[in-house]
């Protein structure tokens, strides 16, 4: 298991701005701007991701638009693995399989290409932020419709208090660093 030190973990919380009443009213947006404009903070998260893949046999990333395409590509790119991206209803080219959720503020729908994994393939899931969960959810299942393995998933932030774990129980979740409120 990659151990996180206690004070990586506080380093990345004072990098992330709070944005108060966005997209809606009521929520606390973390900014994940802000930590990106520092290249070795950027960097440890990316090396920390790494050892992640590398521990779980990552043959693919799953990257979930759209901030888990700026660590996912880099993590493919590095580990000369394919990267896989999820995207948004109606943004993928060719055809797709579907999957919708709600999330703490609406519903939405996630699609990934019918053909992006070969059977059995091992994937890591990457993504900023496990809040309800619904996103990351809705991923794994499209991961498995489309005949992949989930091999875990890597995240930046987690918000706790939302119980995001709770629909991923079947998965092995990395995650950086915790908000508990």
């Amino acid at each position: 298991m990659v151990e996180i030190d206690k004070n990586f973990q506080e380093e990345i919380k004072r990098s992330i701005r709070d944005v108060y009443d966005f997209p809606k009213e009521g929520i606390i947006f973390r900014d994940i701007t802000t930590l990106l404009q520092n290249g070795l903070l950027f960097k440890k998260v990316l090396d920390y991701f790494y050892m992640f893949c590398e521990q779980n046999k990552a043959e693919a990333i799953i990257g979930v638009e759209s901030r888990g395409f700026i660590f996912g590509g880099a993590l493919a790119y590095n580990l000369q693995v394919p990267f896989i991206p999820v995207r948004k209803e109606g943004k993928l080219p060719y055809a797709t399989l579907k999957e919708s959720y709600s999330l703490e503020y609406g519903e939405a729908t996630v699609e990934m290409h019918e053909d992006a994994l070969v059977k059995g393939t091992n994937t890591i899931i990457i993504d900023d932020l496990l809040a309800t969960g619904g996103t990351l959810k809705a991923t794994t299942s499209l991961v498995e419709k489309c005949g992949g393995k989930v091999g875990g998933i890597a995240l930046l932030v987690e918000l706790s208090f939302l119980n995001g774990r709770d629909l991923l129980q079947d998965y092995e979740i990395f995650s950086l660093a915790s908000y508990e409120s």
